[in-house]
């Protein structure tokens, strides 16, 4: 699954979770609302349709909302990625260390929120497994760096077992979720977001390091 699409998954999701606590869901023979339809509609249309800076000032980041603050800063990253995605790990350690962490923990966050960690560890994001325990302790998320510490341990210490399904095939990597060791991490890491407000962390401390994100 490509990271755009599991970006549009994300606000699509945020925008079912509005209307359900909201309580303004309503059914009409199984079938959502034309108000959340068009709630949707509008949320994809304004992705689509966000500016993407490929250079970022401060002026930029000191205007832009929190709420959008994440989004401006990764859009910004991923245009620095060659269009070979083979040299994506590359690219990315050469640059500074709070670069590399925001851009690795949205892809961390992206994929476990989307398909839990055996999703992370078997798509291309799983190269930066090794460095997401220095980049959560860097931005101050250490209940998320004890977490993915664990998790990392775990994926190596039984590799055999979680890979042995994961064969290229859809069906192969469905199985791969049967008695897989990593289950037990993907709900600690949901919860974790009552206790570590990760997304708050991550915008706080591009405020306090903006200068890390500024192209000159």
């Amino acid at each position: 699954m490509s990271k755009r699409r599991i970006i549009i998954i994300g606000i699509i999701t945020a925008t079912l979770n509005l209307f359900s606590c909201s309580g303004q869901i309503k059914k009409d023979d199984g079938k959502l609302s034309e108000e959340l339809d068009e709630q949707i509609a509008n949320s994809v249309d304004a992705f689509k349709n966000r500016p993407i800076h490929k250079k970022l000032t401060e002026q930029i980041i000191d205007t832009t909302s929190n709420d959008n603050l994440l989004q401006v800063i990764f859009d910004n990253l991923s245009e620095k990625q060659p269009t070979d995605y083979k040299k994506e790990y590359e690219t990315t350690m050469s640059w500074n260390k709070s670069r590399q962490a925001i851009y690795m923990i949205w892809l961390l966050e992206a994929e476990v929120n989307n398909g839990g960690y055996n999703q992370f560890y078997s798509n291309s994001s799983g190269q930066f497994y090794k460095h997401l325990p220095d980049a959560l302790k860097l931005i101050g998320a250490n209940k998320f760096a004890d977490l993915t510490k664990r998790a990392n341990e775990t994926f190596e210490r039984e590799n055999p077992k979680i890979t042995q399904h994961q064969d290229g095939t859809l069906e192969g990597f469905n199985k791969s979720y049967d008695g897989n060791p990593l289950n037990r991490y993907d709900d600690e890491f949901y919860n974790l977001y009552k206790i570590e407000n990760l997304q708050q962390i991550q915008v706080d401390f591009i405020r306090k390091n903006k200068k890390e994100f500024i192209d000159k």
